[in-house]
Parts: structure tokens; sequence; C-alpha cells
């Protein structure tokens, strides 16, 4: 049976356009609404599948489509490289503190999971999100209280969805206990380190973006509300984002002047979720952003058995200068 003929150079060219719009968004940040929003998470698979349509115009010895996809591949390649970051200088001298940030989709992630990461990674601040009731409970009866006693626990608005829920859990005593704004309930609360440094932490759950034009509304607008970096206070915003350093609605969140602390390392294309059971597909939807003037020792993700997100978490230095 004979092969059917190769492409013309006209339709050679014309098989690069998706490509080509794809990197166009991407590098302009131009993406808006649905579903241009949740498909511009996947960039990294784009770039990766930018070889099939330079494939396809050398093949068909297209001049212009090979022209049009190499630019596309080369721009999203250019893209997904810069998402990793770039290490920053040594962080100054300062007191440690460990935060690490968990999804507990909807609540099922048996409580052992938790504890047992609090307990491996020596934990001082756990953000938690999608927490429930039961969850609650159960964590408590895991023990997560013997290793971090004081809480601040915002529970879902009445008729919201059972994800809504989030908190805080800490070694060291929590005070100014707050809800920053959003879809879901987002507790903020300040830490005192041993030596009297204070920190505050936002523990992070925007609206996802993935299932229609009113949630990328809600997910844009979660994402524009959240608290910036302040002179009076230390800060730090630990979470499910639900976006990638690729939505440019993350990387004006950036712009404000936070730092966030995989990408100081040169970490931030580290994937954080994953279908539970699927290899595929990867996304970097969990961030822990920090003032600037905060130092980034290390950033780790650990699996978090039961969960479909790693756990992220960040060894930070609280400047002596805060005291």
């Amino acid at each position: 049976m004979p092969l059917p003929p190769a492409p013309g150079p006209r339709w050679a060219a014309a098989a690069a356009l998706p490509w080509a719009g794809w990197a166009a968004l991407r590098v302009t940040g131009t993406e808006r609404g649905f579903p241009l929003v949740p498909a511009l998470a996947f960039t990294p698979h784009a770039a990766v599948t930018a070889v099939l349509p330079l494939a396809v115009a050398a093949a068909a010895r297209s001049r212009t489509g090979m022209l049009v996809a190499g630019a596309a591949g080369l721009a999203l390649a250019g893209a997904v490289r810069g998402n990793r970051g770039t290490p920053r200088p040594a962080p100054p001298d300062g007191t440690a503190l460990r935060i690490a940030t968990v999804s507990l989709r909807k609540g099922l992630v048996p409580a052992r999971s938790v504890v047992e990461l609090v307990r491996r990674e020596a934990v001082d601040v756990l953000a938690a999100q999608e927490l429930t009731p039961d969850a609650e409970r159960g964590l408590r009866e895991a023990g997560l209280h013997r290793l971090l006693p004081h809480a601040h626990v915002v529970p879902a608005r009445p008729g919201s969805v059972v994800s809504g829920s989030g908190a805080i859990w800490s070694r060291e005593p929590l005070h100014a206990l707050g809800n920053a704004p959003g879809e879901f309930e987002q507790p903020t609360a300040r830490v005192r380190t041993g030596d009297g440094a204070e920190v505050e932490v936002v523990s992070v759950h925007t609206a996802p973006p993935a299932t229609s034009p009113a949630a990328v509304r809600s997910w844009a607008a979660d994402l524009a509300t959240l608290p910036p970096p302040e002179p009076g206070v230390l800060r730090v915003l630990a979470g499910d984002f639900n976006a990638t350093p690729d939505h440019a609605a993350l990387r004006a969140v950036l712009r404000r002047g936070w730092i966030d602390a995989a990408q100081s390392l040169g970490l931030g294309s580290t994937w954080t979720w994953r279908p539970l059971r699927l290899p595929f597909p990867r996304l970097v939807l969990d961030h822990v952003l920090v003032d600037p003037r905060l130092g980034v020792l290390g950033c780790s993700f650990a699996r978090v058995p039961g969960s479909d997100h790693r756990a992220v978490v960040v060894d930070l230095a609280v400047p002596a200068a805060t005291r």
C-alpha cells in the first residue's frame, strides 16, 4: 500500500501555526479567559511537541514552515527554561524557619501521611488546603497537635464547597489571626521565632481556572487580591495557587515584589501536581512566595501518600534586623 504524499509547503507552514500562536501568547502574556488560561499550564508539553511541526516542515522542504516552527519552538523552550529561575546570592544570616504546604485533597489524605511529613521534615509551620472537619479530627487523633500545637483553622463558609477550608499549624504560638479574601478560605497568622523574629504566613488556595469562564475570572481575582510584600511585616504566601509560571497572572504577582522560593534556587520547573493514577500531566501549581528580605536556604518537594499534590518544604532565614 503506497504511503500518502508528504504535505506541501503551504500545509507544512500552516501546521506550525498552533505552536506559533501558543508561543505568542506565552511570550506576550496575553492569554485571557477560558480555555486559554488553563491551556497555558501545559506550555512545557507544547515545548516538547514543538519538534513535530518542525519535522513536518523539514519533510515538506518548507522554508517558511521551518522558520515558523523553529521560532515557536525556541520561544517555548526559552520560556520553559526561564521558569526554572536563577539562584540568588547566599541568604543573610538569620533565624531558621521551615515552612511546608500540603493539599489534603478535600480531606481524603490519610492523617498519618500529614503527621509523617511534619515529623520527617521537622516542619515548623504547616499551611494546609482542602481541609474538612473530619480531616481535622483525624489529624488531631493522629497526633499532629503534639508536633505543631498551635493552630488557626478557618472553616468553609456555609454552603461553600468542602475544599474551601484551610489551616495553619505551628510549633510556636500564633497571633494576628485572619483570613485573606478569596473564593476559598485562606488563613493568615503570624509566628514568632525563638528569638523574637516574626513572620506572617498565608495559606493560599485560589479557585481552579480549569472548568469555565467564570472559574477563570474567580481565579484571576484571587491572584490579584493576594496581599503584597509590605515594609511592616515579613510575609510568606504558601499553598496551592492553581497557577504555573507560564501564567501571566502569576508572573504579575511576582512582579509585585515576591520571590518564588523554588525559582530562587533554580527549581522553579519542579512539578507539584499530577493525577493520582496517571504519571502525566505534571504541573507546577504549588508555590511558596517570600518577602525578598527573607533568605531561602533550601527547597524540597515531598510526596504525601493520598494527595495529588507534592508538599513544598522551604527553609528560610529570618534576618536579625527584623527583631
